[in-house]
């Protein structure tokens, strides 16, 4: 399952093989029916994403790569609805994970592939909003430069480039997933698996928040900047800023919580003695950030409904329509 440190041998749970096995089952037990009660809590979460993600994204991609004529707004919320509908693809096998108590029956290979098509679609997605956010600061600041030299064969080339770049950043989970299974009791083995789970949980945060949440806000803050002293091009902008600020803050919001628990659990397992209060949080906070990240892929399609128009014209006018005004380019 994608943000669980997965043993295929014995999947009791997260960085199982990184903690001393007794302690660790002893503390299994003692929060087994809170656990269990997050557990059933994750599984409605999961199967949600799954629907609305999987019906939601594949709406988008059938309007903006099917029905719609070819624009650069289309090509962003083309490939950003693929990466999330990849990830929603991918959800039953978190879901039969989590019913089945953390056993994992889907082999090795699914083992290291599910974690690491969770951190493609992560990387993917925050990345393409970063080409959003500069495509749009471009578009305000200097209008008639984007004008010439916006098209969509180069939106075409950028978010292939996103792709390979997000291939790229979540290729370590697939390498490194699976290398405590065999002997996690072994201290060497420990102390080279804290160091790679360092090494990722840091990546993660960096790359995968903090750099991108830094040049989006940026980006925002020249865009209102200049919004501000034409009202103009408030006026003009204004539906298609809401909608896109409203798709950023989603992910921030969703994405957030699972980064901020990954620090703390990592914290926590660099400790001598483990603390019974981020012990404590990570319980409770685990679940919760997880499923947190895994609705930001079934979001956006909602965003786009309604956010792109009142709600009385939504009842009014086809999904199709509706889509369409939202993916518009100003």
């Amino acid at each position: 399952a994608p943000f669980y440190h997965i043993n295929t041998s014995d999947a009791t749970g997260r960085n199982v093989s990184l903690n001393d096995g007794d302690d660790e089952y002893e503390y299994e037990d003692k929060y087994a029916e809170l656990r269990q009660s997050l557990n059933i809590m994750s599984l409605i979460v999961y199967c949600l994403a799954f629907v609305l993600g999987v019906l939601g994204n594949g709406v988008v991609i059938w309007v903006t790569g099917f029905k719609m004529k070819k624009t650069v707004n289309t090509v962003w919320f083309l490939n950003l609805a693929v990466a999330d509908f990849l990830f929603t693809v991918f959800l039953p096998l978190s879901i039969t994970y989590t019913a089945l108590d953390f056993h994992w029956p889907f082999g090795k290979f699914m083992c290291k592939l599910s974690p690491t098509i969770s951190f493609l679609n992560m990387y993917a997605s925050v990345y393409i909003l970063v080409v959003i956010s500069v495509d749009r600061c471009v578009s305000v600041v200097w209008p008639v430069w984007a004008q010439n030299y916006r098209s969509v064969r180069k939106a075409s080339f950028v978010s292939l480039g996103v792709w390979v770049v997000a291939l790229i950043l979540s290729t370590p989970s697939f390498i490194f997933i699976y290398a405590l299974s065999d002997d996690y009791k072994n201290e060497s083995v420990i102390q080279l698996g804290l160091l790679r789970q360092k090494a990722m949980t840091i990546t993660n945060f960096l790359l995968g928040f903090v750099v991108p949440f830094t040049v989006i806000v940026s980006c925002y803050a020249v865009i209102i900047h200049h919004i501000r002293r034409n009202r103009t091009l408030a006026s003009h902008s204004r539906r298609s800023f809401k909608i896109i600020a409203a798709v950023i803050t989603a992910f921030f919001l969703c994405w957030a919580p699972y980064h901020i628990i990954d620090l703390l659990d990592l914290a926590n397992s660099l400790l001598s003695v483990r603390s019974e209060t981020l012990d404590h949080v990570t319980t409770f906070g685990i679940p919760i950030a997880s499923g947190l990240a895994f609705l930001n892929s079934c979001l956006n399609p909602l965003l786009y409904v309604f956010m792109g128009q009142d709600f009385k014209d939504i009842v009014r006018k086809s999904i199709l329509n509706v889509l369409e005004t939202a993916f518009k380019d100003e």
